[in-house]
C-alpha cells in the first residue's frame, strides 16, 4: 500500500510576510518571476480558463483555477475599491497548491501577499520585452498597495532608477517615498499631475482602483517609444487608457479570451494582440522598433498564482515554514468516515491537536 500524504501545509498571512522578509522583497520578486515565466514558457501543459467571477455594484470576487496535471491551483480574491472605509485592503487573496494524482491539498496559503508580488513580478518580465532598451524612468500613476512592489520589480529586473509618482492623495505618494526611502539607486520623485509624471518617462505604470470606465491616459500624453503597463483595468467596466491608445499600439496580454473581457481590450474586442507566453518564447515580437508604443494589458491569470504557490511552497519547505493541519478528514479506515467522526473526543477534535504537533516531511510527489 503506498504511503498516505502528510497532512496539508498551512501559512497564513504571517507566515508569507516572514518568508518574504527572509528572502528579501525584491530577491522575492525575482524569483517569483523565474517561476512565472518557466510556467508561461510551459504554455501548452496547462489547461486553462477565463476566472469565474461574481461582480456586484462596489466590487468583484473571483475564484482562479489552473492545472499541469500534475498539481492544481486556485486563488480565491476579491477587488473592492471602497474597502479603505472599513479598513480592509482592496484585494485580498487566498489559495491552494492539490496534487493531481490524488486530489489532496499540498498548501493553503494567504495570497494576498504573494498576488503583490507575483503581479509585479509578470510586469516586469513584460517591460524586460517590450520596452526599449535604456529605459530607466517610470512614471508610476496610483501609488496604492501595488506600488511599492511594481517599484522594486523595475529596479530590480528592468533597470528604471526614477520614479515619477503622482496619486490623487498626496499621502500615498508620501508613503511611497517613505517606504523606498532606503533603496540604493532608486529616486521616488512626486508629481503633481498625470501629465507631468509621464515627462521624460520610458514607461508608465497605471495601478489605480475605482471600478469604472475612467481616462487616466489620453492619446495626446503618449510619447513615441513609450511602454504602456496597464494593471488597474482588470474586470469589465473597470479601464484606463483611452481606446485611442490601443489603436496605435502593439498590445500583449495574459490570456486573450480573459483579457477581452476584463482588461483595456474590452474597449476594442477584436484588437489583434498576442499573449505574453509568446513574447516570452519569442514566437511573437515584444516591440519592432524604438519609437513603437506597447502596451501590456495586464489583468492577472491564473498561471501567475499557480507560478506563486509553487514558488510559496518551496520556499516554506526549504525554510520550514507554516504548520501542519488536517484540512480534510483523514480516518484510519478511508470508508468508514462516520465511525471516524463519532470516535473523535469533542473536547481533542483532530483539526485542534494537528497545530500542536511537529512538522512532518512532505511524502507527496508531484
Amino acid at each position: 500500500m503506498k504511503q498516505r500524504p502528510a497532512m496539508t501545509r498551512f501559512l497564513d498571512a504571517g507566515d508569507v510576510a516572514a518568508l518574504v522578509r527572509g528572502e528579501g522583497v525584491r530577491q522575492a520578486i525575482v524569483q517569483v518571476a523565474a517561476c512565472v515565466r518557466e510556467d508561461f514558457l510551459r504554455w501548452q501543459a496547462f489547461e486553462k480558463s477565463a476566472r469565474l467571477a461574481s461582480h456586484s455594484p462596489v466590487g468583484v470576487i473571483e475564484l482562479m483555477p489552473v492545472s499541469d496535471g500534475a498539481q492544481f491551483a486556485f486563488k480565491y480574491v476579491n477587488g473592492h475599491p471602497r474597502n479603505a472605509q472599513y479598513a480592509l485592503p482592496t484585494v485580498m487573496a487566498c489559495g491552494m497548491l492539490a496534487d493531481v494524482n490524488t486530489g489532496f491539498p499540498l498548501l493553503l496559503a494567504d495570497l494576498t501577499l504573494a498576488t503583490a508580488l507575483r503581479t509585479a513580478a509578470t510586469s516586469a518580465l513584460a517591460a524586460q520585452a517590450m520596452a526599449r532598451p535604456g529605459a530607466r524612468t517610470m512614471a508610476l500613476i496610483g501609488n496604492g498597495a501595488q506600488a511599492e512592489f511594481q517599484s522594486l520589480a523595475f529596479h530590480a529586473m528592468a533597470g528604471v532608477t526614477t520614479i515619477r509618482a503622482y496619486d490623487i492623495d498626496p499621502g500615498a505618494t508620501a508613503r511611497l517615498m517613505r517606504n523606498l526611502a532606503n533603496v540604493r539607486g532608486l529616486a521616488i520623485v512626486p508629481v503633481r499631475s498625470v501629465s507631468e509624471a509621464l515627462s521624460g518617462a520610458d514607461i508608465v505604470t497605471t495601478v489605480t482602483a475605482d471600478k469604472t470606465r475612467a481616462t487616466i491616459l489620453t492619446p495626446d500624453m503618449v510619447q513615441p517609444g513609450m511602454h504602456l503597463n496597464a494593471v488597474g483595468g482588470d474586470c469589465p467596466g473597470k479601464t484606463e487608457l483611452h481606446v485611442d491608445i490601443l489603436r496605435r499600439a502593439r498590445i500583449v496580454v495574459e490570456y486573450a479570451p480573459q483579457s477581452r473581457i476584463e482588461g483595456e481590450i474590452q474597449q476594442w474586442p477584436e484588437a489583434p494582440v498576442s499573449e505574453l507566453w509568446e513574447v516570452l518564447s519569442d514566437a511573437a515580437p515584444g516591440r519592432v522598433g524604438d519609437d513603437e508604443v506597447t502596451v501590456f494589458d495586464s489583468v492577472g491569470f491564473a498561471l501567475e498564482d499557480y507560478a506563486a504557490l509553487r514558488w510559496l511552497h518551496a520556499t516554506a519547505l526549504a525554510r520550514n515554514a507554516g504548520r501542519a493541519v488536517e484540512l480534510v478528514a483523514m480516518p484510519p479506515d478511508p470508508r468508514d468516515l462516520y465511525g471516524w467522526m463519532m470516535a473523535a473526543d469533542p473536547l481533542d477534535p483532530p483539526a485542534a491537536t494537528a497545530l500542536s504537533r511537529p512538522m512532518p516531511s512532505e511524502a507527496m510527489t508531484s
